[in-house]
C-alpha cells in the first residue's frame, strides 16, 4: 500500500520560506517519480514542481527560480523548498505519485 504524508506548512508573511516534506511508504523514490501540485480557493489545481525517477527537477513557470525540488533517497522524501513566497502562493500542496496523493499540506501567505 502506498502511503504519502506532506508536512511542513504553515502561515508565513509575505518574502518567507517554508520548506513542505513529501515522505513516502509502499515505494522506493528512486524508482518513482512525484510532483507537487498546489489549490487555491475557487481555483484549479496545478502542477508546481516535480522530481523525476533520475532526481531531475522540473518547475512550472511561476515558481520563477524561488522554488527547488529535492529528494532524499534515505528517508524516501521528496522536498519542495519554497523562497520569497507571495500571497498567491496561498493554497493547499499536495505530492503526488502515480496515481497516488498524499493529503495535503496547507500554506498561507500573509501579505
Amino acid at each position: 500500500q502506498v502511503q504519502l504524508v506532506e508536512s511542513g506548512g504553515g502561515l508565513v508573511q509575505a518574502g518567507g520560506s517554508l520548506r513542505l516534506s513529501c515522505t513516502v511508504s509502499g515505494r522506493i523514490l528512486a524508482f518513482n517519480a512525484v510532483d507537487w501540485y498546489r489549490q487555491a480557493p475557487g481555483k484549479q489545481r496545478e502542477l508546481v514542481a516535480g522530481i523525476s525517477r533520475g532526481g531531475a527537477p522540473t518547475y512550472a513557470a511561476f515558481t520563477k527560480g524561488r522554488f527547488a525540488v529535492s529528494r532524499d533517497l534515505v528517508k524516501n522524501t521528496v522536498y519542495l523548498q519554497m523562497n520569497n513566497l507571495e500571497p498567491e502562493d496561498t493554497a493547499v500542496y499536495r505530492c503526488k505519485l502515480s496515481n497516488d496523493w498524499g493529503q495535503g499540506t496547507q500554506v498561507t501567505v500573509s501579505s
